[in-house]
């Protein structure tokens, strides 16, 4: 989810799903030791509970991003292990660690000794020609034993070469049976499962067999989802389409009174209204009108009119 999972993303999903934990994009160990920490690390005190994922190869090099992020308040590291970008890979960290498993439990190891708060792993079934279960256990069998005790896994494996990322995502089965079986041979693990759900009830049907579901893509293309199985969970009844995007209004003006431009807001909420009426309205009006440098929060307002039916449609 990098370049998504900003901090005025997860401002938005944090309306949408109070009780959620949100994580941050994945920012590599090295950028937090020497790059820009507030643009890097910065975030509302309304994201919380809130994960720092990180990347990285370099235990004494997580283990300082790690107390950086703690420092900085987060609730949670994740050390990603999944992602199977090229850009990822050329850098030894991502998917392609999988096949060095005791360097993940080096690094879950050096992250926990200075963390003070919870080291997670996030991960795949396996990559390239790993093909067995028994492997797959392995890997986490190595990693808990370095003291991590949850792992989200993106139920599928990785190409390393021959499929894009987004091939990566779509391609290669799903195996939930191998995450199901993982919680059943590992019940003292905390395992969340991640991969191919996209709607309430496949997220709920699948609490029956593992600790909790991560939604990716579905909760930034279709946030809606995201708070309807929020409120399953908590029981309570979604709020409108209309009444989340004006909650979300304070923060909007807020940032635009820090010299945000709205660009880089509104662009989170163009799901908002997908498949609904006026949906493709309200996302052409914030695409084409958001870039422009005095677009203001009146835009909203008018992407917003354009899903209500008016009186000659609704007659």
């Amino acid at each position: 989810m990098m370049d998504w999972t900003d901090r005025h993303c997860r401002a938005f999903h944090r309306i949408l799903a109070p009780d959620a934990l949100l994580y941050t994009e994945m920012v590599h160990a090295q950028a937090v030791l020497h790059g820009d920490r507030e643009r890097l690390l910065g975030f509302d005190a309304c994201e919380h509970p809130l994960a720092l994922q990180l990347g990285g190869s370099e235990p004494s090099q997580l283990a300082e991003a790690t107390r950086i992020g703690a420092q900085w308040g987060y609730d949670e590291v994740n050390l990603n292990v999944g992602c199977p970008s090229d850009r990822v890979q050329a850098g030894r960290f991502g998917a392609c660690l999988m096949k060095e498993p005791a360097v993940v439990a080096e690094c879950v190891g050096a992250m926990r000794a200075v963390a003070g708060i919870p080291v997670t792993v996030k991960c795949r079934l396996g990559v390239d020609e790993q093909e067995d279960y028994p492997a797959f256990l392995a890997f986490i069998d190595t990693v808990a034993a370095a003291g991590c005790e949850e792992f989200v896994v993106h139920a599928r494996k990785a190409w390393l070469s021959g499929l894009s990322p987004k091939e990566n995502r779509d391609i290669p089965p799903l195996r939930y049976d191998w995450v199901y079986r993982l919680k059943q041979e590992r019940p003292q693990l905390r395992i969340v499962l991640n991969g191919g759900l996209s709607t309430v009830e496949d997220s709920l049907a699948q609490l029956d067999r593992v600790d909790a579901v991560m939604l990716g893509r579905t909760a930034y293309h279709e946030p809606y989802r995201l708070h309807q199985l929020d409120c399953a969970l908590a029981g309570r009844e979604p709020l409108s389409r209309e009444a989340l995007l004006r909650a979300y209004l304070p923060y909007v003006e807020n940032q635009l009174d820090q010299g945000v431009a709205l660009k880089h807001i509104s662009r989170h909420v163009l799901g908002l209204f997908h498949a609904r009426p006026g949906g493709r309205a309200f996302r052409q009006i914030l695409s084409e009108g958001a870039p422009k440098p005095d677009a203001g929060i009146e835009l909203l307002g008018k992407a917003l009119a354009a899903t209500r039916p008016t009186l000659e449609n609704a007659a």
